[in-house]
């Protein structure tokens, strides 16, 4: 768990860094000016996300360690992942990279609202005592927000440089998503199958029921199919990263029963993710 407690901070700072860095102001003036698509996948995310996840674990009887870890991958917002396989897609990246940067943004809320309401409701006990709603939101703005505004500057100054240098920053950004996922995976391998044994259906069951609700939600109210496509898989794919940072947080001693759900969450997500895109690629 040390390593993924140290890495996992200095990984999402970077990814958030290297998000900030593919971001203008004009990113955020498109929501404004097309508002319809963005709303779409804000409220799959925001909203749909953990109310189907909350609706998962009373339906599965998820034991309440795990049902925090799957209510904490379901706060978390999209990843740079998403942007990056929307592109392979041939989806909306522009509106991918809007979705991931503004709910990235507004996370430093909703997260903590969401885990704190949730782990009162599980009647969860140890969470550190050094931590509250509001430390943990400061410290998420710190490691998301901060990064992403230093991007976002670095962009403004060094733009012909930073546009010559996307891909090798997406490259970097998805790579170090991973290594946290492999220093979870190398260092609880003992333990690996009996975590995706009992963290792996629900994980599946909510990544591949959103993704499905996101691609016909969108198909009935999206401009079109590059939309669909983009919201569908902004809906699937989570900040991993960022769920296992704020479950190293809350919680002492046990921090990685709660943060299986997202390692597992992680590993099917990449695979779902790849099956969607052959499939509609297929039928293209």
């Amino acid at each position: 768990m040390e390593i993924a407690t140290k890495l996992a901070p200095i990984g999402l700072a970077l990814i958030m860094l290297g998000l900030g860095m593919s971001l203008t102001i004009q990113d955020f003036v498109r929501v404004a000016k097309i508002p319809k698509d963005f709303l779409i996948g804000f409220i799959g995310q925001l909203i749909l996300l953990p109310i189907v996840a909350f609706l998962l674990i009373k339906l599965l009887n998820t034991p309440a360690e795990l049902a925090i870890g799957v209510m904490l991958i379901a706060a978390a917002p999209g990843g740079v992942t998403s942007n990056v396989l929307t592109k392979f897609a041939k989806g909306d990246v522009a509106l991918s990279i809007s979705l991931t940067a503004i709910i990235s943004l507004i996370s430093i809320v909703s997260v903590p609202f969401i885990v704190f309401n949730s782990i009162d409701f599980f009647e969860i006990t140890n969470v550190s005592k050094n931590i509250s709603m509001t430390g943990i939101a400061l410290k998420m703005f710190f490691v998301v927000t901060v990064p992403v505004i230093i991007g976002m500057t670095i962009k403004h100054f060094a733009n012909n440089f930073i546009n010559s240098k996307a891909l090798i920053i997406q490259k970097i950004s998805v790579a170090l998503f991973v290594l946290v996922f492999i220093s979870i995976y190398i260092e609880e391998w003992d333990n690996i199958v009996s975590f995706i044994a009992r963290a792996g259906l629900i994980a599946a069951t909510l990544n591949i029921t959103m993704m499905i609700i996101g691609f016909y939600v969108a198909k009935s109210f999206a401009s079109g199919v590059a939309q669909q496509r983009c919201i569908s898989l902004e809906c699937g794919l989570q900040n991993g990263t960022l769920a296992v940072f704020v479950g190293t947080q809350i919680f002492d001693g046990s921090s990685m029963v709660f943060i299986v759900p997202a390692a597992a969450y992680a590993l099917i997500m990449m695979i779902t993710s790849i099956i969607f895109i052959f499939i509609i690629k297929k039928n293209t």
